[in-house]
């Protein structure tokens, strides 16, 4: 169960509608009209985003009591269920257990032992736009635990070697939804997919419109 304190940050981050910045800036990499995991949701702000521009999605979290009005939208998806029980959610009998998506969002939550997991779910081509508190958020606001705050250079150790890195960042943000110091990560999965003749992945906008 959790504490108080958790369930006051979940309703902070619940009163956050607008969809992150990052979010809203790589998402038009994502193949229209493709299918974009939401993972650990909240509220639903970036599932109601790429809704708006065409994206089906699929939006998972453990409480779907504020994604309810996502359920009776045309190419949404709702799911519910807590990411770090057993079987854990693309193993066999999990919630994702097969699926594969050309996107995947994840906003404000981290949970390493799915890092594996995210990149084997992208399709050739699928994009990951991750973005997360890092060490030293824990002088702005909770989470404060140095286990739930990424490590400098975390997120480009994770992904940088099996996906085509087109942007990454570390740092304090002094405005914008949540405060703090954060990492972020916009990267394609399509470092074996190349039209030229050196094998380089083609290169990616990184203002894409």
């Amino acid at each position: 169960m959790q504490n108080t304190t958790d369930d006051d940050l979940r309703h902070r981050h619940l009163r956050i509608t607008e969809a992150s910045p990052w979010v809203r800036r790589f998402a038009p990499l994502i193949r229209p009209a493709g299918t974009v995991l939401d993972l650990a949701a909240g509220g639903g702000r970036h599932s109601r985003h790429l809704l708006e521009l065409g994206y089906q999605t699929v939006t998972i979290d453990r409480n779907i009591g504020p994604l309810t009005d996502l359920q009776s939208i045309p190419g949404a998806t709702v799911i519910e269920a807590d990411l770090e029980i057993e079987p854990p959610p693309f193993a066999t009998g999990g919630a994702l257990a097969g699926r594969r998506f050309d996107g995947i969002v994840v906003v404000n939550y981290l949970h390493r032992t799915l890092f594996d997991d995210l990149i084997a779910a992208l399709t050739p081509g699928g994009v990951l736009i991750y973005e997360t508190f890092a060490r030293g958020h824990e002088a702005f606001a909770r989470p404060r635990n140095p286990d739930h705050l990424l490590r400098a250079g975390e997120l480009l150790s994770a992904f940088g070697e099996r996906l085509h890195v087109v942007a990454y960042e570390h740092g304090r943000l002094d405005i914008g939804d949540i405060p703090g110091v954060k990492q972020r990560l916009c990267a394609v999965n399509d470092l074996t997919i190349s039209t030229r003749d050196d094998g380089e992945p083609d290169a990616h906008p990184i203002d894409p419109k």
